[in-house]
């Protein structure tokens, strides 16, 4: 089964809600490998455990989708409670968070004030907030969001492109003209043939050339990628154009390839391991899944 097939084919299952509904009954402890924990108490020991191999930290409270404003404002103040507790224990660790998390399907403008009550507070302790890029009804809007915010001195907030889309292209050049901070990925949803490439080479090749639009240009860019075809094309790229370590970064998953995260480091690239935690697993966790076989495969494995 090609990448692209397998990863379509997995999410399209994990949507049915038979399996939503057994894997949330059998596969939290097989979940744990990739979530760092229940509480936010969890997610800083393994924050700070990480800070000691040299390996930096974007925090994410799952959770996505929600039906009530309310919800809403109970991730606000998750979010707020995070970044207080980054400062107080002075680790090296930002934040991200999705805007629907924030209400952005059920009222943009609360929305946006739910996520700039957050970005400021984040602001006096100069902390980072990245805004997750989600599937493409809410692109467009997520980068409104950042613009807005930008447009008010906010500036220490930034947003993802996914390079599996057509409209990625121009979005980076539009969005480095503004110097927005980005995290440029592949993608991991099910996306339909008319707005994203299906084939795994064209993708790959559209992200490279992303990467290289940011990279000339000298403006700060986190790479994510576990994909050895990506970080090493991009360390070639950085050595070929004298492009220093320091303006660009990393970032993998927490419980994937970790013994590279730490190479990384150590060879002097900053990196940035994406740790999320809560109760709200389940989206997060198929999609991991559904980024390559080898990982539905390790969770195998692991079951049997």
């Amino acid at each position: 089964m090609g990448a692209g097939l397998y990863r379509r084919t997995l999410l399209t299952i994990s949507n049915n809600k038979l399996v939503e509904h057994l894997s949330i009954r059998y596969g939290r402890k097989l979940a744990s490998k990739f979530i760092a924990g229940d509480t936010l108490e969890e997610a800083m020991d393994r924050t700070e455990e990480l800070n000691g191999q040299g390996i930096m930290v974007t925090l994410d409270h799952l959770g996505e989708g929600i039906k009530d404003l309310s919800e809403a404002a109970g991730y606000r103040e998750e979010y707020l409670k995070i970044i207080r507790e980054i400062a107080k224990r002075k680790v090296n660790a930002n934040v991200s968070l999705k805007p629907t998390q924030f209400g952005l399907a059920l009222d943009p403008e609360q929305c946006y004030a739910n996520i700039r009550a957050v970005v400021s507070e984040a602001k006096y302790s100069r902390i980072f907030v990245r805004l997750d890029m989600e599937d493409t009804p809410y692109t467009q809007a997520t980068i409104d969001i950042i613009r807005k915010l930008h447009e008010g001195w906010l500036m220490n907030a930034g947003t993802v492109i996914q390079a599996y889309l057509f409209r990625s292209e121009e979005d980076v050049k539009a969005l480095s003209k503004e110097k927005v901070n980005l995290r440029l990925v592949k993608g991991a949803y099910k996306e339909p043939a008319e707005v994203a490439y299906q084939n795994a080479g064209q993708v790959l090749d559209n992200f490279k050339k992303l990467i290289e639009l940011r990279l000339k240009n000298g403006i700060y860019t986190a790479v994510a990628s576990h994909d050895d075809k990506i970080i090493n094309w991009t360390k070639d790229y950085a050595a070929k154009n004298n492009i220093q370590k320091d303006t660009f970064e990393f970032q993998m998953l927490y419980g994937l390839r970790m013994s590279k995260q730490a190479e990384l480091a150590q060879e002097g690239y900053r990196v940035r391991c994406y740790v999320p935690y809560g109760a709200m697993w389940y989206p997060y966790y198929t999609r991991r899944l559904a980024e390559k076989p080898a990982n539905l495969m390790m969770v195998l494995k692991n079951m049997f």
